[in-house]
């Protein structure tokens, strides 16, 4: 049997036990609740209640195994939506180029998403283990659409089996548009199953369909479209594709400083920079889509939302500004180290250190607390927990000026970038430049006026609503901007970029990139979950076992911290894999 058909049915027995374990489990709830159309309340637990496992420790058991299910998840969910876009983009231009790189890409997730699904099993197997109770009241409610996501499973590694050894057969014979079909079934899938668990998730937070006792009424959609839903599925497809671009740009470094001739070196600078330019394409509109999701908490629960921004998690958004920042910055200086791939390269260089001087600023700006931790005898020399200059930099009208004033610089880096290999030819150029560099004034002064007069000078209310105008104001910018670059340069002379001609620091840029996003989603995910608290279920069902405690920054920092370390040393071993596997087909 040849390894490819192992691995297929690898994956299907795996899948099997999985839905075979569970399926007992909430048919005897879900499935009987519905037949007798009588919902229970929620359980009411004691620490008792709770099975254990001697020297297991069931809430860190589960924590790792839905961290690690988590990024998996999230990097198998995005490569085969950039690997389907990249297709259909060879098709078009007729480049082979684009459909040789988007096949390595999801050659790369295909272990990845074995990995995800055995990463799942250990999540599902920790909570039937030591969370029965939860489990049985959540199938009891969502039973229909565990069965769903069951089948959706089915279908995803039906579609990405049949997409990735499909891949030649079926563009050889003549059936390429058929393969791609297969691409769109795959995301489709894969994407259904994330809104699916996603309604699990925030149902957690925000629970819609019961009453105050935790019975459900009975309709399904209540429960799923829950408070949070919208919002979550939004920033979770959005950050996903930001995720899987960075660790596949990651890979290209890798395999980048490992080429072993010129060729080699370009065909993964061109990789890693497509690679790269999906995940910061994706990571422009991520804070905002992120606001929406922080506004709905805030509107659900003024309480959750004050633990969130204002209370004990506060200083992990702290943690959360510096890597944000380190993205940006890695993201820049990955850009201005590809001036040098083209002819006109060399006059933009000269523009680095203003573009870097306002980014390293803004991020200062980001970054900087507003209440500190001090000690009795810091805070009285200082005559109070808030530093007199620094401190309105701490609250989130500054903020907002910075991270916008960040997204507009990164976005002029990227423009120039651009311009270092094309030559427009049209009369209106120079009004062309004109028209931009205006848009970009006037966008900055509005983007500081709005916020520094609406959020220091008015009542509330004014101060959060005046992040919209700043963000359409960023968003206008970039549309407006992209549209007259593209009317000023589609008849321009382009020289062929020089790919591979990019240092070797460059590269780990890239590394710096993927494990940013790697750390930031752990621990912006650990605060999502942290802030129910004491609360299974917030409101309704109460965590009364032992490990009911909201850890301190430090334990939750260390523990993402190794998690993040575990995370990478597997996606390591996934480019070695990938290595060999790309060799061995050489060979053949």
């Amino acid at each position: 049997m040849k390894p490819r058909f192992k691995s297929i049915l690898s994956l299907t027995a795996l899948a099997a036990l999985q839905l075979l374990f569970v399926l007992p489990y909430f048919f005897s709830g879900a499935l009987a609740a519905e037949a007798t159309g009588a919902f229970g309340p929620a359980p009411v637990l004691a620490a008792g209640d709770y099975p254990k496992v001697t020297g297991v420790n069931p809430r860190m058991f589960v924590w790792m195994a839905a961290q690690m299910h988590l990024w998996f998840a999230a990097f198998v969910l995005a490569v085969p939506i950039f690997v389907l876009l990249l297709e259909v983009v060879g098709v078009i231009r007729k480049e082979k180029r684009y459909d040789k790189v988007a096949y390595e890409f999801l050659r790369v997730s295909l272990t990845a998403y074995s990995i995800t699904a055995i990463t799942g099993g250990l999540l599902l197997v920790g909570l039937i283990v030591f969370y029965p109770d939860l489990m049985k009241y959540l199938s009891s409610i969502f039973g229909s659409t565990m069965l769903l996501y069951a089948l959706f499973f089915f279908v995803e590694s039906a579609a990405l089996y049949l997409y990735y050894y499909g891949w030649k057969p079926m563009s050889s014979g003549g059936l390429k548009w058929a393969h791609i079909g297969v691409g769109l079934l795959l995301n489709a899938s894969g994407t259904t199953l994330m809104f699916i668990a996603n309604a699990w998730v925030t149902f957690m937070m925000t629970p819609a369909g019961v009453d105050m006792a935790g019975v459900f009424d009975g309709n399904i959609w209540h429960a799923v479209r829950n408070h949070l839903w919208g919002p979550m599925n939004l920033h979770r497809f959005i950050a996903n594709i930001a995720y899987g671009g960075s660790i596949v740009a990651a890979y290209a470094a890798y395999r980048f400083l490992g080429a072993s001739g010129d060729k080699e070196k370009a065909h993964y600078d061109w990789m890693g920079y497509t690679a790269n330019l999906v995940a910061i394409g994706a990571l422009l509109p991520l804070p905002f889509a992120g606001y929406w999701l922080t506004a709905e908490i805030y509107a659900y629960s003024q309480q959750m939302g004050i633990t969130l921004m204002g209370g004990l998690f506060a200083w992990l958004f702290i943690i959360q500004a510096v890597l944000i920042g380190a993205l940006f910055l890695a993201a820049n200086y990955y850009l201005w180290c590809g001036f040098k791939r083209g002819v006109n390269g060399e006059r933009y260089l000269k523009y680095v250190r203003y573009l870097a001087f306002v980014i390293a600023a803004t991020f200062l700006v980001w970054f900087t607390p507003h209440t500190l931790i001090l000690t009795p005898e810091e805070a009285s020399s200082l005559g109070g927990q808030y530093h007199p200059l620094l401190g309105p930099l701490g609250l989130m009208p500054a903020k907002n000026i910075a991270v916008n004033i960040m997204l507009l610089f990164t976005f002029l880096s990227f423009l120039l970038y651009r311009r270092s290999h094309r030559t427009p030819t049209v009369k209106w150029a120079r009004a062309g430049n004109a028209m931009e560099a205006a848009l970009f004034t006037a966008a900055i002064a509005n983007i500081i006026f709005l916020g520094v007069y609406y959020g220091y000078f008015t009542n509330s209310v004014y101060k959060v609503a005046s992040s919209v105008p700043q963000v359409a104001t960023t968003l206008f910018v970039i549309a407006a901007c992209l549209v007259i670059e593209y009317l000023m340069h589609r008849n321009s002379e382009t020289a062929e970029l020089k790919w591979g001609r990019v240092p070797d620091r460059s590269q780990y840029a890239l590394f710096l990139i993927a494990v940013s996003f790697t750390w930031l989603m752990g621990l912006m995910g650990f605060v999502r979950s942290a802030i129910r608290q004491h609360w299974h279920v917030y409101s309704v069902m109460r965590d009364n076992s032992p490990d009911a405690f909201t850890p301190s920054i430090a334990y939750a920092a260390k523990t993402v911290s190794v998690g993040t370390i575990i995370f990478m040393a597997i996606v390591a071993f996934i480019f070695w894999l990938s290595h060999m596997g790309r060799e061995g087909e050489a060979d053949e």
